[in-house]
């Protein structure tokens, strides 16, 4: 619970000062403007890769010169949104987790003790995700301690409404309007459908390949349409009783808010 560009410029300053003379209405975005939305880019692409990332793995990514997604690494790497290995390597840095507190801050943080408490108690990968125009976004997350292997779930990560277990569960609660007013479409799937008829969503191999994913809704007024899930690398033979506490944690979480 992403985001006809201009032709690259050799110098940043330069084409900065050069499309800053020209009205945008005859230039489209500006060089500026470009560099801003790559380096979004960089960092969306960095929360959805599995492991970090070479330099060559992110330009191609980005569809850029080597030269020109490192001046973007440089710039992220001084504001410490993103750090580097011993291998080069690239991953995500802890500033973001300084942003990420300001997105719904009184969810995560009514979240983080229930979800860390059920992760432990499950054995399984918890968190919650929040609807973000048709996707679905990681809000905070938590991995069992007591379990020799896990499902690594960034904050951050996002994926399409259509596809994941936490997805259709979020789709289930909106009403009528709320889908119209979030995907242009006031019909609802047909997982969503079935999610709302049985109280949660059940999801194989629909984000990543052999995992199982069960989430049940979770919605508070004042903040984004909401669901809390588990994934696991087998459907568990107790699903009820993993639902029961998905909805108990669901509950808790808004309660705190009460």
């Amino acid at each position: 619970m992403s985001l006809a560009a201009p032709a690259q410029h050799s110098g940043d300053c330069a084409s900065d000062r050069i499309e800053g003379m020209t009205p945008a209405s005859e230039t489209g975005p500006t060089a500026g403007s470009q560099t801003l939305s790559r380096g979004l880019r960089a960092l969306e692409l960095l929360a959805e890769a599995e492991s970090p990332m070479s330099i060559a793995a992110l330009a191609a990514g980005l569809d850029v010169h080597r030269s020109n997604a490192y001046r973007i690494l440089r710039t992220l790497e001084q504001h410490r949104f993103v750090v580097r290995d011993e291998a080069g390597l690239i991953r995500l840095g802890p500033k973001l987790t300084v942003l990420a507190r300001g997105v719904a801050p009184a969810l995560h943080t009514a979240a983080m003790p229930v979800i860390t408490e059920l992760a432990y108690e499950l054995g399984m990968t918890t968190f919650v995700t929040v609807l973000d125009a048709d996707e679905v976004v990681t809000l905070v997350t938590a991995e069992p301690s007591n379990v020799a292997a896990t499902i690594a779930r960034n904050p951050g990560v996002r994926h399409p409404l259509h596809r994941g277990a936490p997805g259709h569960a979020i789709e289930s609660s909106l009403t009528r309007a709320e889908r119209k007013a979030y995907l242009g479409d006031p019909e609802m799937s047909r997982a969503g459908s079935e999610a709302r008829r049985k109280g949660y969503a059940l999801s194989r191999a629909e984000v990543i390949d052999d995992v199982t994913g069960i989430a049940v809704p979770l919605r508070i007024a004042g903040e984004p349409p909401a669901a809390i899930a588990v994934v696991h690398f087998k459907v568990p033979e107790t699903i009820l009783e993993v639902v029961d506490a998905l909805q108990e944690a669901a509950e808790r979480i808004a309660q705190s808010y009460r």
